[in-house]
C-alpha cells in the first residue's frame, strides 16, 4: 500500500466512523469551516475522535477490576492572532457543529479565551508506523484474564518472598479525523496496549519493599507473549530484592552515573518540556532566547521523534493533522530548535514540527514531546562506571518534579546502587537527585554508547491533559550532582 492509498484508506474508515453514522459529509465540515473564517479567524479546525478503551486488574489471583468504555465527540477551534476560541461536544451532527462554530465565533468576538461544552485537500502521509487492528478485538475476556494470572504465577515463581501481586492491562483503539482551514483533511488510527506489574516482598524482620515493571506500544496484546511476561515478572521481582537489602543513601554532591532506557525521563522532564515552543514563546523557559547557543555539554545531542514504528509516543499525524517527524533539539551541545504546534509555530514565525497533541477532543492542542531521547555517544557502559572512584548508579526512577522556568528538579531513585573504585556494590534506597536541567546538560562527562528505549510506559501531564510518551538515552556520566539521601 502506498502512502497516498494508506491516507486514503485512513480517511475512508474514520468517515465511516466518524461522519457517516451522523449523516455528515465533508462539504458540511468545509462548510462550517466556512462559517467561522468568515468572521475573520486566522484559522479554525475540526478535530473529531472515536476511542474505545478497556482495562483490566488482578490482585491475589483475582480479577478485582474490569472496564470498558466508548467515548466520541468533536472539538471545534478558531485562532486570531494569539487568541483562541474553543468548543467541543460529545454529540456529532451537523446541529452540533453549526452551535458549537456559533459559539466559537462569540467567544473569538468577546476576546476571551475559555473552553466551553455545546449540546478537500487530503494531507500527506509520510508514515504509516502501527497496524490498524482494534487491539480490543484481538482476544476474548478468557484469554486476557490468562493474560494477567500467568504474569502472576510467573512474578510467584520468581521468588518465595514475594507476597503480593498485582497486574493490570490496558487496551485502546482510537480514530481520528481533523478538517482544517487551509483545505487539510487528515486522518490516524492509532491502537495502544499496556501492560503493568507490580509486585511486593518481605524479607527478615518483616521489611517489605516493592518493584514495578511494564511495558507496551501502539500494537495488540499479541506482543505480550511468554518471553515478556517473563522478563516483566523477573524485572519486577529483581527491583523489589535489591531495595530490600538495600543500605541508606548517602547525601552530597557525588558523580552519578545515569543507567540507559528510562532514567532518560530525566531528560524529558528536566530538558524536554523546557523546549516547547509555548513556553519559549511567551519567555517562561530557562531556554527562551537561546536558539543557537551552547545549552549543553559537547557530544550531547537531543532529539524527539514521533516516527518510531509501533513506540507509545508515536503517531502517524500529530493532533492537528501534521504527519510527525525527528526534531533535532540539541545538536552536540547546540540549542537548534523547539518542539512547535501550529499555534506557536506561526506566532514564532517558524515551521510547525508535528508536536500538536491533545488528552481528547474536548481539549486544546498543545506543543507535546511524542518519544523524547538523546543519541549514543563512543563510550561502553562499564568503561563509565570503571571511571568513577565513588558515586552512584541510578539505573531506574521513580516519582519526580521540575520547575520549567529554572529548570529545577528533584527525582526519586528506585533503583540505586553505590559505585566504589570503579566497581558496582551494594544498592542503596531513599536517594533523590537533586538538580538543574541545563546544569545537569553541561555536566555529563562521559556518553555510553548503549541508548534503548523504555519499555513502552511513559505518560506526560501537562496543563491537566495526559498523553503517551516515549523516552530514552544511553548511560551516562554526570559529575557533581546532588544526591539526597537517607544515611
Amino acid at each position: 500500500m502506498n502512502q497516498k492509498m494508506n491516507m486514503n484508506a485512513l480517511l475512508a474508515r474514520a468517515g465511516e466512523t466518524l461522519l457517516l453514522p451522523h449523516g455528515l459529509k465533508e462539504a458540511d465540515l468545509t462548510r462550517v469551516i466556512g462559517a467561522i473564517m468568515s468572521h475573520g479567524a486566522d484559522y479554525a479546525d475540526l478535530y473529531f475522535q472515536y476511542s474505545r478503551s478497556e482495562a483490566w486488574s488482578l490482585e491475589e489471583g483475582i480479577v478485582k477490576a474490569g472496564s470498558f468504555n466508548i467515548d466520541e465527540g468533536v472539538g471545534v477551534r478558531a485562532v486570531s492572532g494569539e487568541k483562541t476560541a474553543f468548543a467541543y461536544s460529545d454529540s456529532i451532527g451537523l446541529s452540533t457543529l453549526s452551535d458549537a462554530a456559533s459559539t466559537v465565533r462569540a467567544i473569538s468576538a468577546s476576546g476571551r479565551k475559555r473552553r466551553v461544552k455545546v449540546v478537500s485537500k487530503p494531507a500527506s502521509a509520510r508514515h504509516a508506523l502501527y497496524s490498524l487492528d482494534d487491539p480490543l478485538l484481538s482476544f476474548d475476556a478468557a484469554f486476557k484474564v490468562r493474560l494477567l494470572e500467568r504474569l502472576e504465577s510467573f512474578a510467584r515463581a520468581e521468588d518465595p518472598r514475594v507476597i503480593q501481586v498485582m497486574a493490570h492491562i490496558a487496551g485502546e483503539y482510537e480514530i481520528v479525523l481533523v478538517a482544517r482551514s487551509d483545505g487539510v483533511l487528515a486522518a490516524d488510527i492509532r491502537p495502544l496496549v499496556r501492560v503493568s506489574l507490580t509486585v511486593i516482598v518481605e524479607g527478615k524482620g518483616g521489611r517489605r519493599e516493592q518493584g514495578s515493571a511494564g511495558g507496551g506500544g501502539r500494537t495488540d496484546y499479541r506482543c505480550f507473549d511468554e518471553g515478556a511476561l517473563r522478563a516483566y515478572a523477573r524485572h519486577a521481582v529483581h527491583q523489589a530484592l535489591v531495595n530490600l537489602d538495600a543500605r541508606p543513601a548517602p547525601a552530597g554532591p557525588m558523580t552519578v552515573v545515569l543507567g540507559a532506557g528510562w532514567p532518560g525521563i530525566l531528560l524529558h522532564e528536566a530538558v524536554g518540556h523546557g523546549l516547547e515552543g509555548d513556553f519559549n514563546r511567551k519567555g517562561s523557559s530557562t531556554f527562551s532566547g537561546r536558539l543557537g547557543q551552547r545549552v549543553a555539554a559537547k557530544g550531547v545531542t537531543v532529539l524527539d521523534d514521533g516516527t518510531l514504528a509501533r513506540r507509545r509516543g508515536s503517531l502517524n499525524i500529530d493532533d492537528e493533522g501534521n504527519s510527525t517527524q525527528c526534531t533535532v533539539l540539541i545538536e552536540n551541545g547546540i540549542l537548534k530548535a523547539y518542539m512547535q504546534d501550529m499555534l506557536n509555530a506561526r506566532l514564532m514565525g517558524v515551521l510547525p514540527t508535528g508536536n500538536g497533541r491533545r488528552e481528547s477532543f474536548a481539549h486544546l492542542p498543545l506543543p507535546r514531546m511524542t518519544n523524547t531521547m538523546m543519541v549514543n555517544g563512543d563510550k561502553c557502559p562499564e568503561e563509565i562506571i570503571g571511571s568513577v572512584k565513588k558515586g552512584i548508579y541510578a539505573v531506574n526512577f521513580g516519582g519526580g518534579e521540575v520547575d520549567i522556568t529554572n529548570g529545577k528538579f528533584v527525582f526519586l531513585m528506585s533503583e540505586a546502587y553505590m559505585i566504589e573504585k570503579g566497581r558496582i556494590s551494594h544498592p542503596v534506597k531513599g536517594a533523590t537527585l537533586i538538580g538543574n536541567g541545563p546544569d545537569v546538560m553541561n555536566r555529563i562527562t562521559m556518553i555510553g554508547d548503549d541508548m534503548c528505549l523504555d519499555p513502552g510506559v511513559g505518560t506526560c501531564g501537562k496543563d491537566g491533559q495526559s498523553v503517551p510518551v516515549g523516552v530514552g538515552q544511553p548511560t551516562l556520566r554526570v559529575d557533581g550532582l546532588t544526591v539526597g539521601g537517607t544515611g
